[in-house]
């Protein structure tokens, strides 16, 4: 690596992540971590099923004010689960069979080594293809479904949870396999086990055996993740954190008959609250760049506060005021027809606990949860939008309830630019980074018409891929902008690393009589040339479905550059897009056929328009008839 790019990441990732990262290679190539980490550690058997029955075990209650409905599209989804499918990134449903092996990967076909321990298992590899399908299962999301079966069918699947539940813990050893690398996944797996602990506590499929074997396995899942708790802090800072420091924070309320919980709890909620203070921007918006991360956190914060409420240990006021701006943007950003957010920045199907029946792309039930903690109210009355709600009995706090605005908003921290009209919906992206950028898509226009998604982001496809579409997807041709010489506003580095983030961006967004004005700038490209600028303006006609795009690119030189517009094709001729250079010459489209991804893993055909010019101006106007 030259010289110039190893100082350019020390300087954007920082000294405290360089050091770390350093420390952390070393305990496993020395082999310490097999040593805090061990292999055959002691058995944990705390507390008899008899005793743990009679404590105030609590993670969540059926919203009362719910009826028992019998769901048909819930009803096939928990058939499909009973006979051995799995629904894999909340989309592509996968034939695994009851006997799956839980170390195999069922793209690749390859299969773990479960006698390795997990800190020497590589999480990327080619020859295992991507590690998330192994995990996906081993997150147990799919239980919650069969619990909500039960609960609307009057049904007992309690045998079948606790089977799956008893065949995961046989099959991976603790500290051993690929099952037990991501502390992130660990959380999530505990997490889902309290749900179907709580509801089927009295059963009798839940035996003295497996209760001592589950409460083995929750001992040392949290030791696990305490004390390699400082890699997702330093290293990843994301919304791994979140989740693990959310996991620490509360197993003193969950798990109080393990006493190492007072020091792991009081460490995690200290961590817990210096994460949501930092990775939620003041504005609202997540230092992910992710709608879907996002929206993962909002299901983290429903979690932790409700929890903590209930055993009156409520979080610092911050982490309330946190959540409560974080809805709102989210909520700002929603298409109210269906739901739907812009499809914006990386997205890996993640749905942690999907208590509705609801498409994955649908925000309405978690938005919904966390304004119901929050306000006392619901932002969406529909009862299958209320049944994600973890505690009617929840006392709620006072902050004030949500309205939907038309008109413009502006997120200047995160750098989003938004205007609502009557039918239509336009999203921009310009933004500077002081935190690690998730994908080359500054001055990105997404625009919706009647809850349609007419001019859209390509989504994420896989993390682990070939190059091709690691490049589309998560580059700039992936996205509506522009681009110099076909180059990425920043220089890709290896899997999640940029080089060059843009550090200098401005925009303003108003309204002027009947038009929503926007006009941004960033200073990017600059392994092409150093000082290249690219500016955009986009005037919107209020009442009308009409756009005027400018995009002047400076410094470039001779270079050429290019104009991507991806579009839905199912909308083809619904859509009219003209371009023009600075001298008003017409400039005819390349119309290609890419790719895009509303679902992790799954891809489809889709269009895009190319408009290129030697010259440093693109004058467009984009009109949708809908």
């Amino acid at each position: 690596m030259k010289l110039s790019l190893v100082t350019n990441f020390i300087s954007n990732m920082g000294a405290r992540y360089i050091f770390f990262r350093i420390y952390h290679m070393l305990l496993a190539k020395l082999g310490f971590q097999k040593v805090r980490f061990p292999i055959e550690p002691s058995k944990k058997e705390l507390i008899s099923l008899m005793d743990w029955r009679e404590t105030n075990f609590n993670i969540f209650s059926f919203n009362d004010e719910l009826e028992r409905v019998r769901d048909k599209e819930l009803e096939i989804n928990a058939t499909k689960i009973l006979g051995g499918e799995i629904q894999f990134f909340s989309s592509d449903w996968k034939k695994l069979n009851r006997e799956y092996n839980w170390l195999k990967n069922p793209t690749s076909g390859f299969i773990y080594d479960i006698s390795k321990h997990w800190s020497i298992i590589p999480d990327l590899s080619s020859e295992s293809g991507d590690i998330k399908f192994v995990w996906e299962k081993s997150r147990f999301t799919y239980l919650i479904t069969i619990l909500r079966y039960d609960f609307h069918f009057k049904k007992n699947n309690a045998e079948f949870i606790f089977s799956e539940v008893e065949s995961w813990i046989d099959n991976n050893p603790i500290n051993q396999g690929p099952n037990w690398i991501c502390s992130q996944e660990i959380s999530l797996r505990i997490f889902n086990w309290c749900f179907v602990l709580d509801y089927y506590k009295y059963d009798q499929a839940l035996t003295e055996d497996r209760w001592n074997k589950i409460q083995n396995v929750i001992y040392w899942s949290i030791d696990h993740v305490y004390n390699n708790i400082n890699f997702s802090r330093i290293a990843v800072r994301n919304n791994h954190a979140i989740t693990e420091t959310l996991f620490l924070s509360l197993s003193e309320l969950l798990f109080p008959f393990i006493t190492e919980t007072k020091k792991w709890s009081k460490k995690g909620r200290k961590y817990f609250e210096e994460e949501i203070n930092y990775q939620i921007y003041n504005d609202g918006t997540f230092l992910q760049h992710s709608m879907n991360y996002h929206r993962v956190v909002i299901q983290l914060l429903s979690l932790g506060i409700t929890i903590t409420e209930k055993f009156q240990k409520p979080f610092a006021k911050s982490i309330y005021e946190k959540a409560y701006k974080s809805l709102n943007f989210l909520f700002q950003s929603i298409q109210e027809e269906n739901g739907f957010l812009p499809n914006y920045g990386a997205n890996d199907g993640a749905w942690f606990f999907p208590l509705s029946t609801t498409d994955y792309r649908d925000y309405r039930p978690q938005l919904n949860s966390l304004h119901r903690v929050l306000t006392g109210e619901y932002l969406f009355e529909e009862e299958f939008l209320r049944e994600d709600f973890l505690n009617v009995s929840l006392k709620a706090n006072s902050m004030k309830v949500l309205k939907r605005e038309m008109g413009i908003h502006t997120f200047d921290i995160g750098g989003y630019y938004i205007s609502r009209d009557s039918k239509d919906f336009t999203f921009i992206k310009c933004g500077k980074y002081k935190d690690r950028p998730s994908q080359a898509d500054n001055l990105h226009l997404d625009i919706w018409v009647k809850g349609i998604n007419i001019l859209r982001d390509s989504g994420s496809y896989k993390y682990n891929t070939d190059k091709e579409y690691v490049k589309y997807f998560n580059g700039t041709e992936g996205h509506n902008t522009v681009s110099v010489s076909g180059e990425d506003q920043m220089l890709k580095g290896g899997r999640f690393i940029w080089f060059y983030w843009v550090k200098k961006a401005k925009a303003f967004l108003n309204k002027n009589n009947n038009t929503y004005n926007f006009k941004g700038e960033i200073k990017a490209f600059k392994h092409v040339a150093p000082n290249i600028v690219h500016e955009r303006s986009v005037k919107k006609t209020i009442g009308e479905n009409l756009w005027q795009v400018n995009d002047n690119v400076k410094n470039k030189g001779n270079k050429k550059i290019y104009q991507y517009w991806h579009l839905d094709k199912k909308y083809l001729e619904n859509i009219e897009i003209i371009s023009k250079d600075e001298d008003g010459n017409l400039l005819k489209p390349l119309i290609e056929e890419k790719w895009y991804s509303g679902y992790y893993g799954v891809k489809e055909r889709s269009v895009r328009l190319r408009f290129e010019t030697n010259k440093s101006q693109f004058n467009t106007e984009i009109r949708i008839t809908l």
